[in-house]
Formats: C-alpha cells, structure tokens, sequence
C-alpha cells in the first residue's frame, strides 16, 4: 500500500527539508531512493494449490481416523 501525497503537501515536505543540512539529505536521498527500487516478490503457483488427496488409505480407513480424532467437549463453561 502506498501513500499518495498532493503537490500542496509535497511542497509542504520541501519546505521543511530545504532547512536540513547537506548530509542530512544526502541521507534521506538514498533512503528515498533505495525504497522506489522494486523488490520482485514470489509469485503463488496456482497450480500447486489443488489437486486429489494421496493417500494410501481407503476412504473408509480415512473416515475412521476422522472420525476417531474428534475431540468432544464436555467442559461447559455457564456465563
């Protein structure tokens, strides 16, 4: 997300950093300079998100362990 500023408050911005000394904004330059390089980010292969279950099970097996790995609550809690 960026932020977008107009030419009254850029102008604004100059104004303060004209009163800054010269290291000072030989700083900010290359701060400001190195945050417009474009960083390539990593791409999402869309084909690695689907695709049929691998298991060496049969369905039923899985449903078993489903079914055994439920947990049930009996702690209710009164409000």
């Amino acid at each position: 997300m960026s932020l977008v500023l107009t030419n009254n408050t850029i102008d604004k911005y100059f104004g303060f950093l004209t009163k800054l000394d010269n290291k000072s904004k030989k700083k900010l330059i290359v701060k400001l300079k190195k945050s417009m390089e474009t960083k390539e980010e990593a791409g999402i292969d869309l084909l690695s998100l689907y695709g049929a279950w691998e298991d060496s099970r049969s369905s039923d097996e899985i449903i078993n362990d489903i079914r055994k790995s439920r947990v049930e609550k009996n702690d209710l809690i009164d409000f």
